[in-house]
């Protein structure tokens, strides 16, 4: 009897413990609560935008990248930023995006290198991304991945504690990587900028069979809703005169290109050789830089738009 009475404190202890934990990862600070919280405030936005209009989607390559006003008004056509993070994976960010579209719009999928190189379309965030956003049967997570993440979402880690308490102590707020207020665009307003030294990223393989039938599967999920899928290749900084990088974007140019019509520059495949374009990642842009690439898109996509 003592011992049942025993394992029950220690059940009910640890149920409070995980419980507490959940609830600083889901809203209380926890970077999937910003997360979450960010992709909510996404999914609001886009329901205020009449279509038809252009829906940016892609990890943070996309959220990071375009300047969505700039777009709208070179190309006449509202223009909404759904990109989320990279890690989530394409099985849930591209599922993400299609309640929004609706007939005559135009998705544009931004998919950074990161994405395209997932062997399964699960990224390290997708499960408690789907957990978190109240969706766990999206993005045909395996059960046991989702019971650690099920599991994982109830312990915090301890940088992510003592950051937290930091920030209260010293700002009086806690703060998140994807903290950002959104435009009403849904793009972000704050703009992160590395400290420490640049190299140029190396592309160590190309888009994975697994990527190029899911995004082939999304154009159908697309077109069904009576929508238009473009693709576009991310601008990256990298190394040009690296062959194995000249040969894997080069085969992903050719293989995402024959599942949708894709906006890059041919001479470049979209490699830039300049790091002062780039804050703190090698995709994400400096505030000028977005604007150039979304005026680049922007010629890019206008006879693609005349001729869908």
């Amino acid at each position: 009897m003592q011992e049942s009475l025993k394992l029950l404190r220690w059940a009910a202890i640890a149920s409070l413990a995980w419980g507490a934990g959940s609830l600083y990862n889901v809203y209380g600070g926890g970077e999937t609560s910003w997360l979450r919280s960010m992709y909510q405030r996404k999914i609001a936005l886009a329901q205020t935008i009449e279509s038809p209009k252009l829906i940016v989607t892609g990890g943070s390559g996309a959220h990071y990248t375009i300047n969505a006003e700039v777009l709208e008004a070179d190309l006449g056509l509202p223009v909404i930023n759904m990109g989320i993070d990279g890690p989530v994976g394409l099985n849930l960010i591209l599922p993400s995006v299609l309640p929004q579209v609706e007939p005559g719009d135009t998705v544009m999928l931004i998919p950074e290198y990161l994405l395209l190189n997932h062997e399964n379309g699960l990224g390290e965030r997708s499960g408690a991304f789907a957990l978190a956003t109240g969706q766990p049967l999206t993005g045909n997570i395996p059960p046991k991945q989702l019971a650690q993440s099920v599991l994982m979402l109830g312990v915090p880690s301890l940088r992510a504690v003592v950051k937290s308490s930091i920030d209260l102590a010293t700002l009086g707020r806690v703060t998140g990587y994807y903290d950002d207020p959104l435009t009403e665009q849904g793009d972000p307003t704050i703009t992160k900028v590395r400290t420490g030294e640049w190299w140029q990223m190396k592309i160590k393989q190309p888009a994975t069979p697994y990527a190029l039938d899911r995004i082939a599967e999304f154009r159908q999920e697309v077109e069904a809703k009576g929508a238009t899928l473009l693709l576009a290749m991310p601008w990256v900084y990298a190394d040009a005169d690296d062959l194995e990088t000249q040969n894997n974007v080069e085969a992903t140019a050719t293989a995402l290109s024959e599942i949708a019509p894709l906006i890059y520059d041919p001479e470049t495949f979209n490699i830039q050789s300049d790091s002062t374009l780039f804050a703190d990642t090698h995709y994400h842009l400096m505030p000028e830089a977005r604007r150039l690439r979304s005026q680049t898109l922007a010629q890019q996509l206008q006879p693609l738009l005349a001729n869908p």
